[in-house]
């Protein structure tokens, strides 16, 4: 898997994997995608209403999903469980070549979540600890009562096997009532398949400069 990093709109940089022609993140701004979508859609909006958060991210890639949202389980004192599963873990020298691209004050908490141990749970900081698991998400067992999805899969285009009902009803089953799935990918088709299965769901608007909306998915309250 031969990827090239690649700086986007915001000044963050991405990733491009050749094989598939598709991006890690937005070009548009990897930054900017990460923080709207997933922490501030996502995080914040279950951190109003919890004291203590369990996430799971589908996809680690270059851990920027999990930095964001470490910084702010630090900032704002939410104790967060991060669980990310990834089939084909980034090697050390791709990780590193990332590092000069990172804004200073984010250099250390990158090196913690990317010399942590997979398959084991790691305390970045006193309020984030992170599981990084290196599998395949189709067959593995989900842990239960999840509080935040991230849901960052590559495209559906790209990789349609991800975006199969059969695994949203696993991820379904797996969240607590009230929880949130957030992902950037805010097609009918989805956005449908999430309501079959009974998701509340909700089309926003997308990060600056990015795309137009992006989607939201609660499990109802029993």
């Amino acid at each position: 898997m031969k990827v090239e990093i690649e700086r986007t709109a915001d000044g963050s940089p991405t990733l491009y994997r050749q094989d598939i022609d598709e991006h890690y993140h937005s070009v548009k701004g990897a930054l900017a995608e990460s923080t709207h979508i997933y922490v501030d859609l996502g995080w914040h909006k279950a951190a109003q209403s919890q004291d203590a958060l369990t996430v799971f991210e589908v996809g680690f890639g270059t851990g920027l999903n999990a930095l964001l949202t470490a910084h702010a389980s630090l900032e704002q004192r939410v104790p967060t469980k991060y669980y990310a599963v990834e089939l084909y873990p980034l090697p050390k020298q791709t990780t590193d070549s990332l590092l000069p691209y990172q804004p200073e004050e984010h250099c250390s908490l990158f090196q913690a979540l990317h010399n942590a141990e997979w398959n084991e749970e790691v305390e970045i900081n006193p309020f984030f600890t992170l599981i990084k698991i290196q599998g395949d998400l189709l067959t593995m067992d989900i842990p239960a009562h999840l509080d935040v999805v991230y849901f960052d899969a590559f495209a559906p285009e790209k990789q349609p096997e991800m975006w199969d009902e059969t695994l949203f009803r696993k991820l379904y089953d797996a969240m607590k009532p009230g929880a949130i799935l957030t992902t950037y990918c805010a097609k009918g088709s989805i956005r449908r398949m999430l309501q079959q299965i009974g998701f509340l769901t909700e089309r926003l608007p997308g990060p600056p400069g990015g795309k137009r909306e992006v989607l939201r998915a609660t499990k109802p309250n029993a």
